[in-house]
């Protein structure tokens, strides 16, 4: 028997928009810490992943919004590999850019970058850079 103890009637319009963009279900995680624990780039975080995910699941969008941590994921999938449910944070975390991204909230503006920096720097860098951080 499968039993689905999910009530999308009391999520946050907006956090069903993030799980239906990562493919992901806040719900799935049970906070046992080990995508924070692997994730090397969580020292530089103001919000860890296990917090991410657990402030989605309390409704509390707006602080998950706000955060620096989407913008310092590298995306390396640490966390998934290391989740006994299989729940991928950086998924989520490229969902709540791109939430911001798509609302008009770039982190980076090109024009404030060096001229050397953008002549020199590697073309394959440069695009991708500005993929995750321009929208």
């Amino acid at each position: 028997m499968n039993i689905k103890l999910e009530n999308s009637s009391l999520k946050s319009p907006v956090v069903e928009l993030i799980e239906r963009i990562s493919g992901e279900l806040v719900s799935n995680c049970y906070q046992c810490g080990n995508c924070t624990g692997g994730c090397p780039v969580a020292y530089a975080m103001d919000i860890a992943p296990t917090q991410m995910i657990r402030m989605l699941q309390l409704g509390r969008v707006s602080e998950v919004l706000e955060a620096e941590s989407q913008w310092i994921c590298v995306s390396c999938l640490q966390c998934y590999s290391r989740c006994p449910k299989g729940v991928s944070a950086a998924s989520l975390f490229e969902a709540v850019r791109q939430i911001n991204l798509r609302s008009g909230r770039n982190h980076a503006e090109i024009s404030g970058l060096a001229a050397s920096f953008l002549k020199d720097a590697p073309q394959q860098a440069l695009v991708c850079g500005f993929r995750k951080l321009v929208g």
